[in-house]
């Protein structure tokens, strides 16, 4: 998926009215920064549990790996990375889990997020899912929900 499109897609999606966090650091599913999508079809897309699992191992390994972004890892607890990431993908993927982590503004404060960070993150991303042989239109499902998301963790 191209930037653009990407771009596009997180202006189409809003966060609808009655998901907004009352707390940020109160655990909450209307933290994950996405609602559920409908069904299970990409719940199953993605392997279900297992395969979100290897998605989200893949995908940190290569962020902490990624010469263009490891530097805003270091020092991040990266066991709690893994856990609220699956968390989340689970929640947003309707895999029937809860979202235990912050909100997305919360957990990316004061990190220094630049759009060129969250591109090299989005691509990612994208071979992480790749690697585990998610088809091309369910990709782009979990990467139009996750896209809004780019408003409240680019800081610069």
């Amino acid at each position: 998926m191209t930037i653009l499109a990407l771009a596009l897609l997180m202006m189409a999606q809003q966060v609808p009215v009655g998901e907004q966090p009352v707390d940020p650091y109160t655990p909450s599913n209307a933290n994950a920064g996405a609602t559920p999508v409908r069904g299970k079809g990409l719940w199953h897309a993605f392997h279900e549990q297992p395969g979100v699992d290897r998605v989200v191992d893949g995908f940190v390994d290569r962020l902490v790996a990624d010469h263009r972004i490891a530097e805003i890892f270091k020092g991040q607890d990266i066991v709690r990375l893994r856990r609220t990431l699956k968390e989340q993908f689970c929640y947003i993927l309707n895999g029937g889990c809860d979202y235990s982590g912050r909100t997305m503004t919360a957990a990316h404060h004061a990190m220094g997020i630049q759009t060129k960070d969250f591109d090299a993150l989005v691509e990612d991303l994208q071979a992480a899912m790749r690697a585990e042989h998610i088809g091309f239109r369910a990709q782009n499902r979990l990467l139009a929900k996750l896209a809004p998301m780019k408003r409240t963790t680019v800081n610069q």
